[in-house]
C-alpha cells in the first residue's frame, strides 16, 4: 500500500497514548501496517511504554519511570488525562504489547536512551523480540546513535533506524555507518531530491508526526514510498482510502 500508515504512539488522537487501548484502536483500522511507541526501562529493568522519562503528563504522578518498579509504574493511571471513558489505563509493559500485536501489526519501537539513561535497555528489548519470533517484523529507533550501534552489536536480524528532525548534508553517511537501513525523519524535511537518494540507498523512510491532511497529501506527492506516521489513522484513511472511510 502507498504511503503507509503508521500509528504514532498507537491511535493517541482517539486514545491514551502508549496505551492498550491506543494499540487496539490502531488495530481496528485493517489499514494500519505499523504501531510506533516508546519505551523505558523500570527501576528493576522490565521495558515499559511511555514516552516521557517524567511521570506527571500521562500517569498522574510525580517523579521518574526509571525510579519506580514495574508492578508500581503499573498501579497508576494512564487514561484519564485524555478522557474520563479511559479511566483504568494502565502503562503496559512492552512484553503486553508484543503478545497483542504479534501476527497483526509490525512494531516501530522507539528506545528513549539519550546519553546512557537505562543501561542494558537494548539487550532487554532485543532479548522480548527474540522470545516472541519479531527480529524481522520489528525496527528498533532511536535519536540515540550509541544506542543504535548497542542494538547492531546484539543482533544482524533486527532493522534499525535513526531517528532525527533535520536533514544534515552527512545524513546518509551516518546511515552507513550505523548501518541503519530505516530512517524516521521529521515530515517538513523530506523533498524529491532527498527521497530519491534515500531511495538509491535502500533506506525505508518514515515521516513523523503528520496529523494534517494536506501534509499528507504533499508527502504523497513527494513519494508513495513514504511512510506516514501519523496520531489519527482515520484522516490518512480519508485521504488515501475515502471509499473505506465513507463506509465507517
Amino acid at each position: 500500500m502507498d504511503n503507509g500508515c503508521v500509528a504514532h504512539r498507537g491511535a493517541s488522537g482517539e486514545a491514551p497514548e502508549n496505551t492498550m487501548s491506543a494499540f487496539r484502536q490502531a488495530m481496528s483500522y485493517d489499514f494500519v501496517q505499523w504501531i510506533e511507541l516508546d519505551v523505558q526501562l523500570s527501576r528493576d529493568g522490565v521495558p515499559v511504554v511511555i514516552h516521557d522519562d517524567k511521570l506527571k503528563r500521562t500517569a498522574a504522578s510525580k517523579g521518574y519511570v526509571g525510579e519506580r518498579t514495574a508492578a508500581e509504574l503499573q498501579k497508576l493511571e494512564a487514561g484519564r488525562w485524555f478522557g474520563r471513558s479511559f479511566a483504568g489505563e494502565r502503562i503496559p509493559r512492552l512484553e503486553e504489547v508484543l503478545e497483542a500485536t504479534v501476527g497483526r501489526c509490525r512494531l516501530n519501537v522507539e528506545l528513549k536512551t539519550y546519553g546512557g539513561r537505562y543501561p542494558g535497555m537494548e539487550e532487554k528489548v532485543v532479548e522480548l523480540l527474540y522470545k516472541w519470533h519479531l527480529a524481522h517484523d520489528t525496527v528498533i529507533t532511536s535519536f540515540d546513535a550509541s544506542s543504535l550501534r548497542t542494538v547492531r552489536s546484539l543482533s544482524s536480524d533486527i532493522q534499525t533506524g535513526l531517528i532525527i528532525d533535520a536533514a544534515p548534508t552527512s545524513l546518509l553517511d551516518e546511515l552507513e555507518q550505523l548501518e541503519c537501513s530505516f530512517l524516521s525523519i521529521g515530515y517538513r524535511h523530506l523533498s524529491r531530491a532527498r527521497m530519491t537518494a534515500f531511495k538509491e540507498a535502500d533506506i525505508q523512510v518514515m515521516a513523523w508526526t503528520v496529523n494534517d491532511p494536506a501534509a499528507m497529501r504533499k508527502l504523497a506527492a513527494i513519494d508513495p514510498a513514504i511512510m506516514i506516521c501519523t496520531n489519527y489513522p482515520d484522516r490518512w484513511e480519508k485521504v488515501f482510502w475515502p471509499s473505506a472511510a465513507a463506509k465507517r
